[in-house]
């Protein structure tokens, strides 16, 4: 019978539930203090009745509040973090008009609009999808090209970033480093030899040549710095003579807007302008002052998007066994960390990986505690900016909902394959999807930049407490 009245009939109904039961309560105290009077006197009637009256009054509050909670406000919580989903993440799971059953007309309302939406959709998304197809044919085409010219390409911006790299390119600067989207030059090269090309490049406008070491100071490679009108200058790397595998016939990897993209302080930054690096680790057991690190797995966001093949994927011998629980979840061995790095030199690694950016993790002071207890033995600071997804979805959806890295899936449409739940680079791949899809609504409620993202998740400090 109450799931056909209307929305305000039993917004109503709380009301009257709090004057009616106020009203008998305030009654029944008063016939208990005169009851008290009769057998003492007056002012202990009086008090006795104000005692129980407003412990009855508090008791009766604290009920219907859990009612109206858990009734209305908690279903309407969800209603519209359910319709933020649907606006700005693109998410199109059916919406669960049961937990709203309460609350009339809106719960259809909300998920008529929210299929209206999703048709209109996937129609967009078909003839994205059509033009994605083509341009990914001509993309290939242009991959293929370069392949088979013995030149190593990157496109980099007035700020020694890199914008662009091809296959061969990805091999130079994997000699070096991970190759990545937005990296300093100076991350892969010699940087007062590049600075000083850079230059006689700039005064000159023209093409210049220079021989770059590389920073294990084993490799040096030749290369050409070529100006562009469009800001930025081209690096020419000359391929014929490096030992290049046949796998380097890789797609290119690129974002253009990188090329408008100027050094500036992070927090200042707008979101979607962010690089960030989603990380996760698996490990001997779930206590940090004692246990270690075995797996680092980390992926990259650049502008807003995941991008493909920059990550890194490190098992890490910890120096001890591993115990059979632990190796019953995320399925490491002591026989597949055996001759791998230690947590110094995979721990630098990783640094470097996540160098310039924010780092990210779901439960992130637990993975943290790992690194920056051995900070001293990979001989870094840890001074990037962290965000945690556990406080933004606190954020997005609530403090009261679940905030478990597969509740967030499920909630965001992110499919997370069985064979990667509990590895580190599964876990890490399926906590990016999730931030990219983060990232919009969390623009949408009027937070563009990292301070104002920062400043939000210290209001939920207190899950990550208890979460640890």
């Amino acid at each position: 019978m109450l799931q056909s009245l209307s929305l305000r009939t039993r917004i109503f109904l709380f009301f009257c539930l709090i004057g009616l039961g106020g009203t008998g309560l305030t009654l029944g105290a008063l016939y208990l203090g005169w009851q008290r009077a009769l057998e003492s006197d007056v002012t202990n009637g009086f008090i006795l009745a104000a005692i129980l009256c407003a412990f009855a009054l508090i008791a009766l509050s604290a009920g219907v509040w859990l009612l109206f909670d858990e009734n209305v406000a908690k279903p309407i919580e969800r209603i519209a973090a359910d319709l933020r989903s649907r606006a700005h993440a693109g998410v199109a799971l059916r919406m669960d008009t049961g937990r709203a059953r309460y609350l009339g007309d809106l719960a259809p309302a909300a998920s008529a609009l929210s299929s209206k939406l999703s048709d209109s959709t996937m129609v967009t998304a078909d003839r994205i999808a059509s033009e994605t197809a083509r341009l990914e044919s001509e993309k290939a085409r242009l991959t293929a090209l370069l392949t088979e010219i013995p030149v190593a390409t990157l496109l980099v911006n007035a700020s020694d970033h890199i914008v662009l790299y091809d296959g061969q390119a990805a091999e130079v600067l994997a000699s070096q480093g991970v190759p990545r989207l937005n990296a300093h030059l100076s991350d892969y090269f010699d940087a007062k030899a590049l600075e000083k090309a850079r230059d006689r490049m700039n005064r000159s406008g023209r093409e210049v040549s220079i021989t770059l070491a590389g920073h294990d100071g084993t490799q040096s490679y030749d290369a050409r710095l070529r100006p562009m009108q469009s800001g930025g200058y081209m690096m020419l790397v000359d391929a014929a003579h490096l030992d290049l595998p046949p796998e380097a016939a890789r797609p290119l990897t690129y974002d253009f807007d990188l090329l408008d993209q100027n050094d500036g302080a992070l927090d200042q930054t707008p979101l979607r302008r962010l690089t960030f690096t989603v990380f996760d680790t698996e490990t001997t057991g779930l206590l940090p002052h004692k246990d270690e690190i075995v797996q680092i797995g980390a992926v990259r966001i650049v502008n807003g998007r995941l991008v493909p093949g920059e990550r890194m994927n490190q098992l890490v011998d910890p120096g001890r066994p591993i115990p059979p629980s632990s190796t019953k979840v995320h399925r490491v061995t002591d026989a597949m960390v055996a001759g791998q790095p230690g947590i110094a030199i995979a721990g630098k690694k990783f640094h470097t990986f996540a160098r310039g950016s924010v780092i990210v993790a779901h439960n992130a002071p637990f993975d943290m505690a790992f690194l920056h207890r051995h900070k001293r033995r990979i001989g870094v600071d840890w001074d990037h900016p962290i965000l945690d997804t556990v406080l933004l979805s606190a954020i997005l959806f609530g403090a009261s909902q679940e905030h478990t890295l597969d509740a967030l899936c499920d909630r965001l449409a992110v499919t997370i394959p069985p064979n990667l739940r509990h590895t580190a680079l599964g876990d890490a791949h399926a906590t990016a999807e999730v931030l990219a899809r983060m990232l919009p609504m969390l623009e949408a409620q009027g937070m563009h930049t990292l301070a104002d993202v920062l400043s939000e998740t210290k209001r939920h400090g207190r899950l990550l407490a208890d979460l640890n």
